[in-house]
């Protein structure tokens, strides 16, 4: 086997190892997620907020059991009209806020929809306690560790000014006394995107001294169907600084029941891929941040939420705490702009950009930098691989000239293959002899493929988790640059009124649209670059690699399968170019000549 031969297989079993790795880690899983049957309508349940605390609440601390369930649920509509409700109204959002509870627990997504299609119904996030899979949030105080003093619950009906609205330039004042000398104010303000704060007061007229916990929670109802992927978190998220990042499944969680973390600061919630619900305390406040499982029924309440240390409160006098809650779309922009304006630890973090943050952040900052010049994300794309190419130009031009060299010097190899034999050992020493004296690095035909794999996964990362890239368009039949090509051979491309999917077991690998098929033949084109190997073996492994990373990328994200065609492109018109700088023969043309016309063999006799 040659060197030449030898650095090609090398090269091909490093991209064959990664793509074999993401297709374990994500096909796989996407395949299960799509046998999962989705969870039954949420049964009511009532969210436990976090019990009295000490002065300085002790962690580990466990929620009160939720209430009993109702006998029937409830539908949605249903559910949001069991109590009275004030109206929320932003340029983002829209939904209202429950006034049992104080709850923000009905919140839709102006901006987005569940397809592509303009008309499908906008992305709900938040619902509320008895409908269907419950998800809100919860801001309040709770009693100093001995005290029996009142406070608003979830139960509490607060009081609201007749025909307010929550919008950006109007805040929601709330209102309850408890009738036993104390009473409380909430208020609550938003911005133009998707930033709750949430002011809470209480005022001490009962003559004596009290101690009270401010306190904020996030609650889910029952597991959420999940999309199962290994390389995405979903599930309990947040930033201690005991701690650090916590990224937490459902299923973990509720093996563990509860893990208590002591923080100044942070941010702690529940993220889907993207979309989520945080509450944020004070940057300077002393908190203890806790994730928590509770059994109720047959479903299980997922929680997270900060326990504040106690704010004492003197006979005639008030007290304060803030905090704020982030539900929405994790929109780059808008999620860095928060952190900066709001000093909210690694909030950026929020956004799963993996152990590889360093690659992937970059990549996506380039790529939506040259998407607000160009207007579409696939030129983005595009633009990014030249880019790149230019980048490691130098390295890779290196790379080509070592190979055009070494075919250069392949008579000569061969001449020594004749007059060494099998004296492999010799053979061996007089290559090297001849790859030092024409500068030659045997291994740099790997160097193309290695260089393309870190830019290959961040890539594949920003497509996967940036809703920047959700549903963005390319052009013709590309709708969404984060889902596969939606074409496939297997019916002409939509001309037979049949879906290949829906074949069982292999249906999946039937997909194979016009981008994927592109992408072969470009990745063809590349390897016929160079003359075929007289090992039969090797170059049936040659013939065979294109269509099997065909279908291989045929279910990435088609803005993936683009890049990896462009970048194919311009490796053949780069590596042509060189070929042709150092001397050698283009073996393009001659090899797909080949293909074609047979080499006439001469008549016997």
């Amino acid at each position: 086997m040659t060197s030449e031969n030898r650095n090609m297989i090398v090269a091909i079993v490093l991209s064959m190892a990664v793509l074999i790795a993401w297709q374990f880690f994500s096909g796989v899983p996407q395949m299960e997620a799509q046998r999962q049957q989705q969870a039954q309508e949420q049964t009511a349940q009532q969210a436990a907020q976090p019990g009295a605390q000490s002065a300085a609440p002790a962690p580990g601390t466990v929620a009160p059991a939720p209430a009993a369930l109702p006998p029937k649920a409830m539908t949605r509509a249903e559910a949001l009209a069991r109590s009275p409700r004030v109206a929320i109204d932003t340029p983002r959002v829209i939904g209202s806020v429950s006034l049992k509870g104080g709850r923000v627990d009905d919140l839709s997504l102006k901006d987005y929809r569940e397809t592509v299609d303009p008309t499908s119904p906008i992305i709900v996030l938040l619902s509320p306690s008895g409908g269907p899979n419950p998800f809100y949030a919860e801001f309040g105080w709770v009693p100093g560790a001995g005290s029996n003093v009142k406070v608003p619950g979830s139960d509490t009906v607060w009081t609201a000014p007749e025909g307010a609205t929550l919008t950006p330039t109007t805040p929601l004042v709330l209102s309850y006394d408890n009738g036993e000398g104390l009473t409380f104010l909430r208020t609550i303000s938003i911005d133009e995107n998707y930033m709750f704060h949430v002011v809470d007061e209480v005022d001490n007229a009962t003559g004596e001294q009290i101690a009270l916990h401010p306190y904020a929670l996030v609650s889910r109802h029952g597991t959420p169907h999940t999309l199962g992927y290994y390389i995405l978190h979903e599930g309990l998220i947040g930033v201690t600084t005991d701690g650090g990042l916590h990224e937490i499944k459902y299923k973990d969680i509720a093996e563990k029941k509860s893990q208590t973390f002591p923080s100044v600061g942070g941010w702690l919630g529940i993220t889907d891929k993207y979309w989520a619900a945080t509450v944020i305390p004070g940057s300077e406040e002393k908190v203890q941040a806790r994730f928590s499982a509770t059994q109720t029924g047959n479903d299980l309440i997922y929680q997270t939420d900060f326990l504040g240390d106690a704010v004492t409160v003197a006979p005639g006098a008030k007290a304060t705490t803030d905090g704020r809650l982030f539900a929405g779309a994790k929109v780059v922009r808008v999620v860095d702009g928060y952190q900066k304006q709001y000093n909210i630890d690694r909030f950026d973090l929020l956004i799963d950009w993996g152990w590889f943050y360093f690659i992937t952040k970059p990549m996506f900052i380039v790529i939506d930098w040259i998407y607000h010049l160009v207007g579409n994300f696939g030129l983005a794309i595009l633009a990014v691989t030249v880019l790149v190419k230019l980048i490691f130009f130098p390295l890779a031009n290196k790379s080509y000239a070592s190979m055009a060299k070494m075919k250069a010097v392949q008579p000569e190899i061969q001449g020594l293959r004749e007059r060494y034999g099998d004296d492999k050992v010799k053979l061996q020493q007089a290559m090297m002899e001849i790859y030092k004296k024409e500068k030659i690095n045997p291994v740099a035909g790997c160097l193309p493929i290695v260089i393309q794999i870190p830019v290959f996964f961040s890539l594949y990362k920003v497509l996967f988790v940036t809703i920047e890239m959700r549903h963005a368009p390319f052009f013709g039949w590309i709708k969404d640059l984060s889902a596969p090509d939606p074409t496939t051979i297997f019916n002409l491309f939509g001309l037979i009124p049949w879906d290949p999917a829906t074949v069982p077991v292999i249906g999946h690998f039937l997909m194979l649209g016009v981008w994927p098929i592109i992408m072969g033949c470009t990745m063809w084109a590349q390897m016929k670059l160079n003359p075929a190997p007289p090992d039969p073996t090797q170059k049936m492994i040659f013939d065979w690699m294109p269509l099997i990373f065909t279908f291989m990328l045929a279910g990435f994200a088609s803005g993936l399968v683009i890049y990896w065609a462009w970048n194919n492109t311009l490796s053949v018109i780069q590596q042509s170019i060189i070929m042709r700088k150092n001397g050698v023969k283009v073996e393009l043309w001659g090899n797909l000549k080949s293909m074609f016309v047979r080499d006439k063999k001469p008549k016997a006799g």
